[in-house]
């Protein structure tokens, strides 16, 4: 019977589970790939985790070989020796294939250094990147350094009520994004709860919306049929390094919604941050589809910035982990 996974994306919720074995003591195997040639199913610099009773936390392809990476995970583990792996292209394990083509090589380490592991989950979970240098070795050579920088996950702050507002947070919730929610309906506010990361905010005036926690992996998304409360919320979003601004409604209501805050005293220039009508798909009257196709976009927007960066330079301007 096939070990258990737990297909994590981002390298904070690997990180997480890290530090929960830390944290109690269990003993563990950190796997990273440090080497694609050709397609790849996952980034450069995924993580994935195997602790000593079989159960692993990430991945590294989908599903074409993550059993055999866990067992020998878990050999490793057994051994206390490190062993780099090649999948694909050049692997000694011919009925392992990647049906994607190319090669994968993976870091399978039983001895990580759990302090910058830790450390690196903390940053990430504040909202600050990380970096983490890694030093694969084969049993013939030792291969060059490679320091990946990861970025915090993307943070959506959604401020609306009625039935879209609803469906977007569930969704962002289910792929992976950190939810905050506004609204001034307290039945919408608990309809969210489960899916926001804190507790979600009541609103009950728009001269208490001055400020908005916003960073460059963040964004702000206004899902109002009644407009009035927009005008705060995409104030005070404009006035973060948000990187990602949009509203809801057509494109009439787009071009009013400018015009009044072109009257407020925005300028050109951030009036062009906000995209609306929001969505890929225009003109949808289903409240799920509505927030798909507005989270798609949303995807499409920090699909760039959630990329993990190679870059050893960058890695001395955050803390720098090494292994």
């Amino acid at each position: 019977m096939a070990n258990p996974i737990t297909y994590q994306d981002h390298a904070v919720d690997v990180l997480a589970q890290v530090a929960t074995y830390v944290r109690t003591g269990q003993r563990f195997v950190l796997v990273t790939s440090v080497d694609i040639k050709g397609g790849s199913a996952r980034d450069l610099g995924s993580l994935a985790v195997v602790n000593d009773t079989g159960e692993m936390t990430g991945y590294m392809s989908n599903g074409c070989i993550d059993q055999d990476i866990l067992l020998q995970a878990l050999t490793c583990l057994q051994s206390g020796s490190a062993r780099l792996l090649r999948y694909g292209d050049g692997s000694p394990f011919h009925d392992l294939t990647l049906p994607c083509g190319g090669a994968l090589s993976v870091w399978i380490d039983p001895a990580p250094d759990k302090a910058a592991l830790v450390a690196a989950c903390n940053a990430l979970l504040a909202r600050a990147p990380a970096s983490l240098t890694f030093h694969p070795k084969a049993t013939e050579a030792v291969l060059a350094p490679i320091t990946i920088a990861y970025k915090p996950k993307v943070a959506l702050t959604l401020a609306g009520r009625g039935a879209v507002f609803r469906a977007t947070a569930k969704v962002a919730h289910a792929i992976g994004f950190d939810v905050a929610g506004f609204s001034p309906d307290i039945h919408d506010l608990a309809a969210i709860t489960a899916y926001c990361k804190d507790a979600p905010t009541h609103v009950t005036s728009q001269r208490n919306i001055v400020t908005l926690d916003l960073d460059k992996t963040s964004g702000l998304l206004t899902l109002f049929h009644d407009h009035d409360w927009e005008p705060a919320f995409l104030v005070a979003a404009l006035a973060t390094t948000a990187g990602f601004v949009g509203a809801l409604g057509s494109q009439r209501t787009h071009t009013a919604r400018l015009a009044q805050l072109a009257d407020m005293g925005v300028s050109d220039w951030d009036q062009k941050r906000i995209k609306g009508p929001i969505g890929l798909v225009p003109s949808l009257r289903n409240a799920d589809l509505i927030a798909i196709s507005a989270l798609a976009e949303i995807a499409q927007a920090f699909a760039y910035e959630q990329q993990l960066v190679v870059d050893v330079q960058q890695a001395y301007q955050t803390a720098q982990l090494s292994f």
